[in-house]
């Protein structure tokens, strides 16, 4: 079963010079969970005056019709973020924070250290509020701004976040550098390492790739992606970054070789022309565009 974890909310807005109303993004997530999803990234806990298309993160949650066997996250880079989360409804906390430290400065201003010694007891106390939480490492697979990111630090992190229980480790491509023979042979050194953990990818499709990375990680035995509808998306503090992963076109894939993947096509479509024309920009995913096989 693949598992689609849906961060159009989240990701795919954070970039949008227009910013929606805490009306539409309640829309937009209520249309997703219609689509199918089972996982969304309603928001996320940063500082408004920084990243102001994420402001209003509690009124959005509260506003969220809920839906059975729909799971909502929020994602956290510091410790007042942990505790505004905590204090919502949310099924799963997603502690974040960049293997390159000119990076994470830049999105956390911290370093990858300091981050790390922050965010780690944190998860301790998410855990014993009963939230599942996954702890994502940004850059995983290079940094525009220190080249390669020693896969041996990514390592060293997950070792970090795991030994205060987190449920899963997902790596993310913040600025789409990786390839897929980069993308296989990390996640099979990764399971060798961690060979009992949950392990999830996160792609940006910078230079095309997105796709096609997304299958190498499915080849080497990971079922767990995060995407965008129509693949919205970008970061702020990353140069020329464009969107994620596109949510129909990673599911068109999957059920094109006939794996049991949530979410219907056909809504999933409407749902990313809708956003197209609340974001007011055309989109870059392809299934929306030549509608599915």
């Amino acid at each position: 079963m693949i598992e689609i974890c849906e961060v159009g909310p989240r990701d795919g807005l954070q970039n949008e010079k227009i910013r929606l109303t805490i009306e539409d993004r309640v829309e937009m997530i209520k249309k997703l969970q219609m689509s199918g999803i089972k996982k969304i990234e309603v928001a996320s806990f940063v500082n408004a005056k920084v990243v102001p298309q994420m402001a209003n993160a509690e009124e959005v949650i509260q506003a969220i019709p809920r839906q059975d066997g729909v799971r909502y996250a929020g994602l956290v880079l510091s410790p007042n973020g942990v505790e505004r989360a905590l204090a919502c409804d949310l099924d799963d906390i997603h502690v974040v924070l960049a293997a390159s430290t000119t990076f994470n400065l830049k999105n956390a201003r911290r370093t990858t250290d300091e981050s790390l010694k922050q965010l780690t007891p944190l998860i301790d106390q998410a855990k014993t509020k009963g939230r599942c939480v996954v702890s994502t490492i940004g850059n995983a697979f290079g940094c525009p701004f220190e080249g390669e990111v020693p896969f041996s630090r990514v390592l060293k992190i997950a070792e970090a976040f795991l030994e205060h229980g987190a449920d899963q480790i997902t790596l993310a491509d913040t600025t789409g550098m990786a390839d897929p023979k980069q993308v296989l042979e990390n996640v099979n050194r990764f399971n060798q390492y961690f060979p009992e953990t949950k392990l999830g990818l996160h792609f940006h499709n910078t230079r095309g790739l997105a796709l096609a990375n997304a299958y190498a990680g499915f080849q080497a035995g990971v079922r767990s992606f995060e995407s965008s509808i129509g693949g919205l998306g970008g970061c702020p503090f990353a140069p020329m970054a464009v969107g994620n992963v596109c949510t129909e076109d990673l599911i068109h894939l999957f059920k094109q070789m006939n794996e049991e993947t949530p979410g219907d096509l056909n809504q999933l479509v409407d749902t990313a022309e809708w956003v197209e024309g609340k974001v007011g920009h055309r989109l870059d995913g392809l299934v929306m565009k030549a509608g599915p096989a």
